[in-house]
């Protein structure tokens, strides 16, 4: 028992001195310990799949309302009139700084950057899924450019899911009387939209379908 115990502490201790060797200079241990386990979530994910984690708009239902319509305020306060992006493939995420699934930054910051030409990235911050959104814009904002370089537009924190507070873009993308056919709202951190360049909702991706997943590559070609 007692040789059990000790190899139990070496075990413990080297799991800790792990972490703390991985621990990234601007995160909290939290946040690099959900870094470094992402790609096993994500492995998992792929070994059982969710029915709810890929949907389309097979049929091309034109949205009712105008998704080109809607004004909103980005992450620095700045006015961002949806209309300027039309043209262009949109994909609209709902990210946290405190999630299994933050480091899903990295693969946005990825596909903007590749598709810039054709694509618009937004992010939209929210405390919506087990408090694992806090920060106020501006600790968001920091945390964002100094641990995943994130350039992509970011808007400001709101809420996504259904409700009386919804932020009005998602409304659109989880009512179909709205977009024409999806009520999918998202169903935890980084779940993801396509929009694409004639203002149609095509594509709900959750947050188990990573941003360079093939799908959704080919959901934006």
């Amino acid at each position: 028992m007692k040789r059990f115990l000790i190899k139990l502490f070496i075990a413990a201790f080297v799991i800790v001195l792990v972490l703390f060797m991985c621990k990234e200079k601007e995160m909290t241990f939290k946040q690099s310990l959900l870094k470094t386990i992402y790609p096993v979530v994500m492995f998992v994910g792929k070994i059982f799949p969710s029915k709810q984690a890929s949907i389309a708009n097979d049929k091309q239902i034109i949205p009712h309302l105008s998704f080109y319509d809607f004004v909103q305020t980005n992450i620095n306060g700045d006015t961002i009139h949806f209309s300027a992006f039309k043209g262009k493939k949109i994909m609209i995420v709902n990210t946290a700084s405190d999630c299994g699934f933050t480091a899903q930054y990295d693969e946005l910051e990825t596909l903007s950057k590749q598709n810039r030409d054709k694509l618009v990235v937004i992010g939209f911050p929210a405390n919506d899924f087990k408090d694992q959104e806090k920060g106020d814009d501006h600790s968001i904002s920091q945390f964002c450019k100094l641990n995943y370089g994130v350039t992509f537009l970011l808007m400001k924190k709101s809420h996504v899911v259904k409700g009386a507070a919804q932020n009005e873009i998602f409304k659109w993308l989880s009512d179909s009387t709205k977009n024409g056919w999806c009520n999918q709202q998202p169903v935890w951190n980084f779940s993801k939209y396509i929009i694409d360049e004639n203002g149609v909702l095509q594509n709900f991706f959750s947050n188990m379908v990573s941003p360079l997943d093939k799908k959704v590559i080919a959901s934006i070609q």
